[in-house]
């Protein structure tokens, strides 16, 4: 008769117990170790005294084949673990099973890459969405121009914002760079994000300092140019919970797609 699942188990239930009146566990503790053991026992559908090692790793497998998240299945783990170490301590049985037994290596996802359909849609995106109310009517094309920029040449945001208007060669079609370190680079810019640049400067009046500026003529920060990413992600099909490093990720692979060295993306 498998434990826990229908009835409730005697074993399962003085363990809870246990972690409620002896160890002052929270009601959603108790509730979610109650839920993890119910789920191995509908599952394995073998007596808690007649499972071996085989099982809690073939379960932790077969939950982890399922996409469950890392959370879930460490929890799994953690409920089943403690549960066995309660039965031993109180000698319900002789040995173990789970002491052997190690969390399977959680396989980490392999980073989002957009399709070049998804970034032509983010692209175009500040020339088609809503103006902003107080916003300059040059903001879009410099919205434009940094994601343009973004694209051509997967800086980080940190270095877009550094960026001044010398920074930006069109004889050589490059940026010159500062990264970690001051430490000075040079990464070649495809024409789109150069042109855009140079529409975005025609219409903001940006002849020195600060490439980037916001609506006060400040240079615009890092996490300025993060929000005016998410801004136009909304308005795309690309996922929202997409990162900084996932877009960098996605504009690095489309530059290797098209030859660029890597040692310099």
């Amino acid at each position: 008769m498998p434990p826990v699942a229908g009835a409730r188990d005697p074993l399962a239930e003085e363990f809870l117990d246990y972690l409620a009146n002896e160890r002052n566990a929270s009601p959603r503790t108790v509730k979610a170790y109650r839920q993890a053991l119910t789920a191995f026992a509908t599952e394995i559908k073998r007596p808690w005294k007649k499972c071996v090692a085989k099982d809690f790793r073939d379960y932790l497998f077969a939950i982890m084949k399922r996409g469950q998240a890392r959370s879930y299945v460490r929890l799994q783990f953690s409920a089943l673990r403690s549960f066995y170490q309660f039965l031993a301590a109180r000698k319900r049985l002789q040995f173990n099973p789970v002491r052997d037994v190690q969390l399977p290596k959680l396989e980490k996802k392999l980073p989002l890459v957009l399709t070049r359909q998804q970034v032509e849609e983010l692209l175009q995106a500040p020339l088609r969405a809503p103006k902003q109310r107080a916003a300059p009517d040059w903001m879009p094309l410099r919205d434009t121009a940094i994601m343009e920029l973004f694209y051509s040449s997967g800086l980080r945001l940190s270095e877009l914002a550094a960026l001044d208007v010398t920074d930006v060669d069109l004889y050589t079609e490059s940026v010159r760079v500062f990264g970690k370190g001051r430490k000075e680079r040079v990464c070649p810019v495809g024409l789109p994000a150069l042109e855009a640049i140079q529409k975005y400067r025609a219409a903001a009046g940006v002849h020195s300092g600060p490439l980037f500026i916001n609506k006060s003529r400040k240079r615009i920060s890092p996490r300025s140019i993060w929000l005016v990413l998410k801004r136009y992600l909304r308005l795309t099909s690309i996922p929202i919970s997409v990162s900084p490093h996932k877009l960098r990720h996605s504009f690095a692979t489309h530059m290797l797609d098209r030859g660029a060295d890597l040692r310099s993306v």
